[in-house]
């Protein structure tokens, strides 16, 4: 079965095993990839979402509220990037909307180098 799967999405994943400071286990992550490859590719880009928003100190960090699908406030770690086969992908969560992604967007061009933190505060 093709798992069907949007940019904005949330799912449970199982990123087991990781390595050193990776997150692992059974989480959330958040489906970064472009519309072409969620179709086509049998993997996908995702990020790793925490339940500990009080980490939240980083210019790679966005912060969710509790909803969509989601029982607690937790964090997306822009800084921990998977690429993961589409079978450790589990139950959906939830979408997020489009202002939210906009941060999720400034925040992962940071990490990525696209951007320095200095004029993603200048755009806020």
């Amino acid at each position: 079965m093709k798992v069907k799967v949007k940019r904005g999405e949330m799912y449970f994943a199982a990123l087991s095993p990781a390595v050193g400071s990776e997150q692992n286990g059974y989480r959330p992550v958040l489906i970064l990839q472009n519309a072409m490859g969620n179709l086509h590719s049998p993997t996908v880009v995702v990020a790793a979402i925490s339940g500990k928003p009080k980490k939240m100190n980083m210019p790679t960090h966005c912060y969710l509220s509790a909803g969509n699908g989601l029982d607690i406030p937790s964090v997306v770690l822009l800084e921990q990037l998977r690429t993961i086969d589409k079978s450790r992908l589990g139950g959906r969560i939830g979408e997020l909307d489009e202002t939210t992604m906009k941060g999720i967007d400034r925040a992962l061009a940071i990490s990525l180098g696209l951007e320095n933190e200095k004029e993603s505060e200048k755009q806020s």
